[in-house]
């Protein structure tokens, strides 16, 4: 007795998995420029008001530049710290660090050279962050 071969339909391959997070396209860390332009385009994506970029180089040792940013709620706040985490580890800076994500009032995230605040806006109103690190303004009499 022969057995006659049948092409039978194949199983569908499994899709688990299928859903993984993209491999970082460079095992090298980004400097501070290309961390900077990730994340201000995120905070874009993620519609974050009152962006400000602030230069520290000269001013301090703990990084060259600082981002201040604001989320309407303490979910907004940390939906956009949260998607700003997720965007620096798939860019190869999987070892940031975070503080205050319980709470989400003020979240502060250190990429290194580079360090972001989101608040929410009472928090931001607060502390003034902007005021104490923006370029200092010359002491002086006004015009006579």
């Amino acid at each position: 007795m022969q057995r006659k071969e049948r092409n039978l339909p194949r199983p569908a391959l499994s899709r688990v998995g299928a859903h993984r997070a993209a491999e970082p396209i460079s095992k090298v860390r980004p400097d501070a420029k290309e961390i900077l332009r990730l994340v201000l385009a995120r905070l874009d994506d993620m519609k974050a008001e009152d962006t400000v970029t602030l230069d520290l180089t000269g001013k301090s040792s703990i990084a060259d530049t600082m981002v201040v940013t604001s989320g309407r709620s303490n979910r907004h706040v940390g939906s956009v710290a949260d998607r700003v985490l997720e965007d620096l580890a798939a860019a190869g800076v999987p070892d940031a660090r975070v503080e205050g994500m319980p709470h989400c009032d003020w979240v502060l995230i250190d990429a290194g050279d580079v360090i972001f605040h989101v608040f929410r806006p009472e928090a931001r109103a607060f502390y003034n962050l902007d005021k104490m690190w923006a370029p200092a303004r010359p002491y002086g009499r006004g015009p006579s």
